[in-house]
C-alpha cells in the first residue's frame, strides 16, 4: 500500500491531475488486477450476508416506500428488485435504491471503522445493478465489488468524516463509482470524473444519525448508490465534475472538513497490488450499531452472573470515545432513553441494548425492537441506571492499526444493591475474525436461512445459495438470479403513493392511509 497525502491547494498552486486523490483513486479501479480466492470467498459471503438482512427487511414500510418508487420506474433490460420476480425489471438507479434500503434497513449487514465509519456492503446494490443491467459476468461483478469494497475502506482509513459531522455516505459515493467504473472497464479519465461528481452531491450531514432519527439512516446509503450510478452515467456522455474535489480551494477539506490547513493520508494499492481490503471489514451478529455488537455478547455472557436484575444498582460501560458520543450517554440525546423512541434511535442507544440482551440473553432483529418491547416497566428501569463513559485506553484501542490489539467493545461494571460489584469485558463481538465465533460461509448462510425463514420459499433460498456458490463462473445475463422472489403476500399492501405513482385518486388513497 502507498500512503497518499491530500490537503487543499489554492487556485494558483499547482496540483498535477496525477496527484489529486480522485486520480489516484481512477488509477487503483482501472488498474485490472486478478481478485484472490479469499476475497472472491468472502464477496460471496457479504451478497449473502445483504440478501439475508433484505429478506427479513421486505416488508417493512421504508423498504416497500423505496419499492414502490422504483416499480414507477420499470426498464429494460434494467436491474432486479429484492422480493420482486427476476423478470420485472427495473432502471438500474432505482434498483439500486430499492435493495439499498432494504439492506440497511436493520442495520444488520457488514461494517467497517477506523478514523470514519462505513458498511461496505452498500456497494453491492449499486454495483450489482449496473452489473445486471449492462449483461455483465461473475467475474466481473467480483472485479468491481473488490474494487468499491477497496476505496470505501482506504478512505475510511484516511479522513475522518464524523469529527466535522459529515455522515459516512461521502465516501461511499465515490467507492461506489469507482466500483461501476471496474465494472465497466472504463478508463481512469472517467472514473476520475465520475467519483469527483460522486463526492459532490453524496455528503451530506450526520443529523440523520442524531436526535429523532428516521428512516433517512437507511436510505441515505441508497442515494449514494443511486448518485454513483448517475454520476457514472454523466460522465459517460462526456461531461466533466467539480474538480479537484477534494483538494480545490473551495472544496471538501477545505470548507467541510479540516480545513486549508488539514493533511490527510490515504492508503491505496500500489499499481498492480490485489484488492483486498474487503477482509479487513466485519459483518454483524445482531441487528444493531456495530458497536453494539461485543456489548451484546457480553451481556449474554455476564446475565447469568448477575442473576437478579431487580437488584441492579447501577451499570456503568467504560468505552470509546465513539461509543460513548454516538450510542451512549455521551451524544446528551435523550431520546435515546426514550421508551417511545423509533427504531432507528434505539439502534443507536447502547443503554437501551444492553438492558434489553441483559433481560433476554440475545438479540432479535424484530422483537428486541418493539414498542411493547421498549415500554416493559422493568426495562425501562434497567435502562435508566446505565451510563458511559469515555475511557482512553478503549479509544486508544478503538483507533489502534494492528488488528490483534484494536477492539469495539468495552469493560462493563454492574454495581449491586448492597455495594458488590460484578465486571467484565469483550473486545470485540464473537462474530468478528478475531472473536469466539468468527463468521464463516456456513455462518452466512445460516443468517440468511434464519432471516429468510418464512419470508422467501425453502426452494427458492436454495436457487439463491447455488447461484452465489458459483458467482465467478457466472455468464453473461446470469447476474439477474442473484436475487430472491418472494409470495406477493410477504410484500404486504400497498399503503403509500407519491409522486412517481400519481393518480386522479392519491389524495384519497393518501387519506385512508392515515
Amino acid at each position: 500500500m502507498k500512503q497518499h497525502t491530500v490537503r487543499t491547494y489554492k487556485s494558483a498552486e499547482p496540483l498535477a491531475r496525477a496527484d489529486q486523490l480522485a486520480w489516484k483513486i481512477a488509477e487503483v479501479a482501472s488498474d485490472p488486477v486478478a481478485i484472490e480466492a479469499d476475497v472472491v470467498e468472502m464477496i460471496g459471503n457479504r451478497i449473502i450476508d445483504n440478501a439475508a438482512v433484505a429478506a427479513a427487511s421486505v416488508a417493512r414500510r421504508p423498504v416497500a416506500s423505496a419499492r414502490a418508487q422504483a416499480e414507477a420506474h420499470p426498464f429494460q433490460p434494467g436491474a432486479t428488485v429484492f422480493g420482486l420476480n427476476k423478470n420485472e425489471r427495473i432502471s438500474p438507479e432505482w434498483a439500486a435504491w430499492a435493495n439499498g434500503v432494504a439492506v440497511r434497513e436493520l442495520d444488520f449487514h457488514d461494517t467497517f471503522l477506523a478514523a470514519d465509519y462505513s458498511h461496505p456492503g452498500d456497494n453491492i446494490p449499486p454495483i450489482l445493478a449496473v452489473a445486471q443491467h449492462c449483461g455483465l459476468s461473475g467475474a466481473d461483478l467480483v472485479r468491481g465489488l473488490a474494487t468499491g469494497y477497496e476505496i470505501q475502506v482506504d478512505l475510511v482509513k484516511g479522513i475522518c468524516l464524523h469529527e466535522h459531522k459529515i455522515d459516512h455516505i461521502a465516501h461511499l459515493g465515490p467507492s461506489a463509482a469507482a466500483g461501476i467504473g471496474t465494472l465497466l472497464n472504463l478508463p481512469a479519465e472517467t472514473i476520475y470524473q465520475a467519483v469527483q461528481q460522486a463526492l459532490h452531491v453524496t455528503t451530506t450531514t450526520r443529523q440523520s444519525r442524531k436526535g429523532e432519527i428516521s428512516s433517512w439512516k437507511a436510505y441515505a446509503p441508497a442515494f449514494a448508490g443511486k448518485m454513483a450510478i448517475e454520476a457514472v452515467d454523466r460522465v459517460l456522455r462526456g461531461e466533466g465534475a467539480p474538480s479537484p474535489a477534494w483538494e480545490g480551494e473551495d472544496g471538501f477539506i477545505a470548507y467541510l472538513l479540516g480545513g486549508p490547513k488539514a493533511q490527510y493520508i490515504v492508503p491505496l494499492p500500489e499499481k498492480g497490488e490485489p484488492k483486498r481490503a474487503i477482509l479487513d471489514t466485519y459483518t454483524k451478529e445482531h441487528s444493531a450499531e456495530y458497536q453494539s455488537q461485543a456489548l451484546i455478547d457480553l451481556a449474554r455472557r455476564m446475565g447469568p452472573k448477575i442473576g437478579d436484575l431487580s437488584k441492579v444498582e447501577s451499570i456503568v460501560i467504560h468505552t470509546s470515545h465513539h461509543t460513548h458520543y454516538v450510542i451512549g450517554t455521551g451524544a446528551n440525546d435523550p431520546q435515546k432513553m426514550d421508551p417511545k423512541a423509533s427504531r432507528e434511535t434505539l439502534d443507536h442507544s447502547i443503554m437501551y441494548i444492553f438492558a434489553v440482551a441483559l433481560e433476554d440473553g440475545g438479540w432479535h432483529h424484530a422483537a428486541s425492537y418493539a414498542p411493547e418491547r421498549a415500554n416493559r416497566a422493568n426495562t425501562i428501569a434497567l435502562w435508566h441506571k446505565i451510563s458511559t463513559l469515555e475511557d482512553p485506553e478503549w479509544t486508544r484501542r478503538y483507533h489502534s492499526h494492528d488488528p490483534k490489539e484494536k477492539a469495539f467493545g468495552g469493560r462493563v461494571v454492574v454495581t449491586l444493591k448492597g455495594g458488590s460489584i460484578i465486571s467484565d469485558e469483550l473486545a470485540v463481538a464473537d462474530a468478528h475474525p478475531l472473536g469466539a465465533r468468527p463468521f464463516k460461509r456456513p455462518d452466512y448462510i445460516k443468517k440468511f436461512r434464519t432471516l429468510s425463514d418464512g419470508v422467501i420459499a425453502p426452494s427458492e433460498q436454495d436457487r439463491f445459495i447455488a447461484t452465489v456458490e458459483r458467482l465467478t463462473s457466472l455468464k453473461a445475463g446470469e447476474l439477474t438470479d442473484l436475487t430472491f422472489t418472494v409470495d406477493a403476500k410477504q410484500l404486504g399492501s400497498r399503503t403509500t403513493y407519491g409522486i412517481f405513482d400519481w393518480q386522479h385518486d392519491a389524495p384519497a388513497k393518501r387519506a385512508a392511509t392515515r
